[in-house]
């Protein structure tokens, strides 16, 4: 028996003589079986849990971002279900913003906080998302049975839960797929300092030649972007803003280690509001406009919004703030 990683169950299957993987992964690429009982069953075995390695795969303007303080949001996998895929040619099809010309695979990889985070990108979680016409796409199609486009691989795909920026827990790594299949990290995150420490040694240095507006030579990238979401959890009826380390660890945010003290309570904080009819998280704003973007995409939010594809599945626009309605606080508690 092969021993497995309980916080990343294996994707599997129930094939038998009249079901063998190629027809599978044939279902898993036709929109017909978006509502199969098999299919969904199928799928439904490639659990996120609480410590769940997640990957998003990057373009190298992408890594810029997120060493700029970024958060993870939108399409991503699971680590385990994509380990196999040692080829950077290979890796830059899963990416969001259309760029796979790359030599090298860039990806931010981090642990799940929790799998409600998550969600499949179809239904009934995201229904519109597959009806998306194709001028108002980027990157590959959408297929709503839950698996990415392939023509050999089965691979499920998540988006995070409502396109939502989720905070980025400790010891996040950004990490390059190099040709001959070797992984390299190049960077890892440091939530007391609020910034990327360089792990790439001389060897790798040349990897970060590319990235726009990054320093090869900086041994630490503080982010510079607000976060527009944040974790907060309480000791004894104070809150205090803080840090996630999966699977176990969740503590106050404190530079001084002998203050990070484990919450008992821990929540992801971030502004919503309706925009014409529209749920949206609020990414930015300031006296007069704000920042939006859409939760739940289709074809008649984009009508109502004008909202534009910035990558795979992530709609944003612009509105003025005085037509926001219910603009609050939203509060995501997560079961400690």
């Amino acid at each position: 028996m092969i021993d497995t990683d309980p916080l990343e169950p294996p994707l599997s299957a129930p094939l038998r003589r009249d079901l063998g993987w190629a027809q599978v992964q044939s279902m898993s690429q036709s929109a017909n079986y978006r509502d199969d009982p098999v299919l969904r069953q199928i799928r439904a075995t490639a659990a996120v849990r609480r410590g769940t390695r997640m990957v998003k795969i990057l373009s190298p303007a992408q890594v810029s971002g997120h060493l700029g303080g970024w958060l993870p949001y939108g399409f991503c996998y699971r680590a385990y279900d994509v380990a196999h895929l040692s080829d950077p040619r290979d890796l830059a099809l899963l990416g969001t913003d259309g760029v796979t010309d790359s030599e090298v695979a860039f990806a931010l990889r981090w642990r799940a906080v929790d799998p409600l985070d998550y969600e499949v990108p179809g239904g009934p979680a995201q229904p519109g998302l597959a009806m998306l016409q194709a001028h108002n796409r980027i990157g590959a199609m959408i297929l709503g049975t839950g698996f990415t486009p392939s023509t050999g691989e089965l691979i499920p795909e998540y988006v995070t839960a409502g396109f939502a920026d989720l905070p980025i827990p400790a010891n996040s790594q950004i990490i390059a797929h190099v040709p001959g299949g070797e992984e390299v990290i190049l960077y890892t995150y440091q939530p007391e300092q609020n910034g990327w420490l360089r792990l790439a040694g001389p060897r790798w240095r040349g990897l970060l030649d590319n990235l726009p507006g990054v320093s090869p030579d900086r041994e630490y990238v503080p982010c510079t972007t607000t976060g527009s979401a944040r974790l907060v959890g309480q000791i004894k009826g104070k809150e205090y803003e803080a840090v996630a380390d999966p699977p176990e660890e969740f503590r106050v945010r404190a530079l001084t280690r002998a203050a990070r003290y484990p919450v008992s309570t821990l929540s992801r904080r971030a502004e919503q509001t309706l925009w014409r009819g529209t749920p949206c998280w609020v990414l930015q704003r300031d006296e007069a406009w704000a920042r939006l973007r859409l939760v739940r995409p289709d074809n008649d939010s984009l009508q109502h919004t004008g909202a534009r594809c910035y990558e795979r599945g992530v709609y944003e626009s612009w509105a003025p703030v005085g037509e926001l309605i219910d603009h609050h606080i939203a509060d995501i508690p997560y079961a400690l």
